[in-house]
């Protein structure tokens, strides 16, 4: 059974710099694409980054493309989103996703297991 646990959250002014981290466990994260989406009040969830199973690339969202970067230990089972420059818009709860072979990353169904998510707070 798979099991994603994000952590790392928390507030922080804009400009700052936070890490967020996902513990994997019940999954050969090697098969896995590992992405992060994140959901602000009423609106729909985002892709904000991927790392491909098939061939470890990197995918960003627009909107964070240059400032956050998607790392992952496959032999911690971890994944990490760093993010910089935070903007009070980058504010939501931060979810990790896994799914295997996944095709289109940015799409949320393609992902098959979901953490509970962490919650990101920039301020003005």
């Amino acid at each position: 059974q798979v099991q994603l646990v994000e952590s790392g959250g928390g507030l922080v002014q804009a400009g700052a710099s936070l890490r967020v981290s996902c513990a994997a466990s019940g999954l050969t994260s090697s098969l896995y694409t590992m992405g992060w989406f994140r959901q602000a009040p009423g609106k729909e969830r985002e892709f904000v980054a991927a790392n491909t199973w098939s061939d470890g690339s990197l995918y960003y969202g627009d909107s964070v493309k240059g400032r956050f970067a998607i790392s992952r230990d496959n032999d911690k089972k971890m994944v990490y989103l760093e993010m910089n420059s935070l903007k009070p818009e980058d504010t939501a709860v931060y979810y990790c996703a896994a799914g295997r072979f996944v095709r289109k990353y940015v799409v949320t169904a393609e992902y098959n297991d979901w953490g509970q998510g962490t919650q990101v707070t920039v301020s003005s």
